[in-house]
């Protein structure tokens, strides 16, 4: 939407989360004399006292909180909404007319710059992360937004034709958006977000809207080895680069050098040259690029070793194809395991196969997937007729599990925390739950 069309229109701030402040700060920057409306499902009280300040001192605006806080959507025109906002739960509150927008999709249709979208199921931070390293070294201007970096609409008011943008981009800022970038990367899909969305094939089309507007003076640089991706870059008509495609001079880096360790790290890096490739970045600067980049925490990322066990949090695996991701790249060496948490829906007797296929000897499993996914275990064992099965010990907190990893990881292998499953219910987000593994790793009693 326009800037100039929200002049007129009565505005309503929909989820205060770094979003929807960024939203604020942006729209009484642009408009300081407008009434606003801002609204949270979480009371007022409950509110970081940071924000709470913000709007207390602020005359011009309109609250709207706790559980009757979506009642009052009829009374706008316009509805900025939080990406972790399901469409469906405003749908009851809606009349006609009323215009349903996003912080990303105001970026889209104002924005000077070029956009650089980046997404994926997983591996999206890491490859916005590492192509925003390797622009730096060449591109006076660029800028990490979205998840991973900075909200954007902070960059409206000062950007210009040569800032470039790189942005994360989630399924939920991708649904329905009517834009897509000039470089887009697609790296993987498979189901996740099955509470957010009807179905996988609704969670598709979200992810679709990276290429879907695109142009053929754009570009696609896609994973061709991703039968979903594959099918979806068929349709576009931007220029499409294959992630898969030969690296050129570039093939001989070695990967045991690098902080990214595994095959889809591997893929994350292929396609962040590639599109370091349309920026025409000197080949040494890309290579001194990746070998200096530095994981990022809760993906892989290595804690320490302690009583001669090595520990890994890769809290961000939410999905199960992202913890076989982890045991393929760790090896035979993973003896305990880290699962569960909260419950999607999500299918785990691929995870459940591959888990019987490897050495690990104790599974530790967390509410509420992890039942189901020990059941999954014991289910693959009798069809593939294996009794591998590991141990098998429920914990209902960090700190309960990592005693059970110490007691029953032998000295010399590894301790993977890769839950297949998102983090709420026992902690508030994968952060959370991958600092606490760090902090009871380093301070639990032995």
């Amino acid at each position: 939407m326009e800037i100039d069309k929200l002049k007129k229109q009565k505005i309503l701030i929909l989820g205060l989360g770094k979003e929807g402040v960024d939203s604020f700060d942006f729209l009484r920057k642009t408009f300081p004399e407008k009434v606003l409306g801002v609204g949270d499902k979480m009371e007022f009280s409950e509110l970081s006292a940071k924000i709470q300040k913000k709007i207390k001192q602020d005359k011009k605006i309109k609250l709207h909180f706790g559980k009757n806080h979506l009642k009052f959507l009829k009374d706008y025109d316009v509805i900025i909404k939080a990406p972790g906002i399901p469409p469906k739960v405003l749908k009851p509150f809606l009349s006609s007319g009323i215009k349903i927008t996003s912080a990303t999709e105001i970026f889209f249709d104002n924005c000077k710059g070029i956009i650089v979208g980046i997404t994926g199921t997983k591996g999206k931070s890491t490859t916005a992360s590492l192509i925003y390293e390797i622009l730096k070294t060449s591109v006076k201007k660029v800028h990490l937004v979205g998840n991973i970096g900075k909200p954007v609409l902070s960059f409206l008011t000062k950007s210009t034709e040569k800032d470039v943008f790189v942005y994360e981009l989630s399924c939920h800022q991708l649904f329905r958006l009517k834009k897509s970038p000039h470089i887009a990367v697609f790296l993987n899909i498979f189901p996740e977000h099955l509470d957010y969305y009807k179905n996988f094939q609704e969670y598709i089309g979200a992810k679709e809207s990276i290429t879907k507007s695109q142009t053929n003076q754009d570009y696609l640089i896609y994973n061709s080895q991703d039968k979903i991706v594959s099918k979806i870059a068929k349709k576009s008509e931007a220029k499409k680069i294959s992630i898969n495609s030969s690296l050129g001079i570039f093939k001989n880096i070695r990967m045991d050098n690098l902080a990214l360790k595994g095959a889809h790290n591997l893929q994350n890096i292929k396609a962040s040259i590639a599109v370091a490739k349309i920026f025409k970045i000197p080949p040494v600067k890309i290579i001194k690029a990746i070998k200096s980049f530095k994981a990022l925490n809760h993906r892989l990322e290595f804690v320490g070793t302690r009583k001669g066990i090595r520990f890994y949090n890769d809290s961000l695996s939410t999905v199960p194809e992202a913890t076989i991701v982890a045991i393929d790249t760790l090896g035979d060496n993973v003896a305990a395991i880290i699962l569960g948490g909260y419950d999607r829906g999500l299918d785990f007797s691929k995870l459940a196969d591959r888990i019987l296929k490897s050495k690990i000897k104790s599974i530790i499993l967390f509410p509420a997937t992890g039942e189901r996914i020990w059941k999954t275990i014991i289910k693959q064992a009798k069809k593939n007729r294996t009794s591998n099965c590991p141990d098998y010990f429920f914990a209902d907190s960090m700190k309960k599990a990592t005693e059970i990893a110490y007691k029953k990881t032998q000295k010399g292998k590894i301790c993977l925390l890769s839950p297949a499953s998102p983090s709420f219910g026992l902690f508030k987000n994968y952060k959370e739950r991958g600092n606490l593994f760090k902090k009871y790793i380093k301070y639990v009693k032995i």
